[in-house]
């Protein structure tokens, strides 16, 4: 195969100065100004202290473990959703339970937010229901990572306000 060779187009004086450009620019910019001071109801930003974004029921938000009605936690430690975590964002030590019927228990769970990318798949992956990801609460910022570790006594506690812990939400 043999190399093309394209020639470019020598630019005059006012064409390598860019001013049409500039002006083109100029204008899509006081357009859009223009169109917002117009019609401010059509604009797409929301003034966010004021307007809070409406979130939808399926959106994956922070996670929390459900609990049973004697405020245990529903999860038996199968290490499925730490398995099936792409990030490896869920960690789970398991300890051996003192009565028959519940033979294992997670004696620490956590989930580190900086790592999780909000699949969902540890949702789906657990067999008894016990993580969900329908708080509706979005990521907080704080100064530390070591705040970002969330551990199984945040997410018990982790409910959002209307949902018992013992309920059945969106999932």
């Amino acid at each position: 195969m043999g190399t093309i060779i394209l020639k470019r187009k020598k630019l005059t004086l006012i064409q390598s100065l860019y001013i049409f450009e500039v002006f083109k620019g100029l204008a899509i910019t006081m357009r859009h100004l223009l169109k917002n001071l117009i019609a401010p109801g059509k604009m797409m930003t929301t003034q966010y202290p004021e307007e809070k974004k409406v979130i939808p029921a399926v959106h994956r938000s922070e996670h929390r473990l459900m609990l049973r009605p004697d405020n245990s936690i529903r999860c038996t430690a199968c290490m499925l959703c730490a398995t099936v975590c792409p990030a490896h964002c869920i960690h789970i030590e398991a300890a051996e339970g003192d009565i028959p019927e519940k033979e294992k228990y997670p004696q620490k769970f956590t989930i580190d937010l900086l790592r999780c990318i909000y699949c969902g798949y540890c949702v789906e992956a657990c067999p008894c229901d016990a993580i969900r990801m329908d708080t509706g609460k979005l990521v907080d910022s704080y100064y530390s990572r070591v705040d970002f570790i969330k551990d199984i006594d945040y997410l018990k506690t982790n409910h959002p306000k209307g949902l018992s812990p013992y309920s059945e939400g969106v999932y």
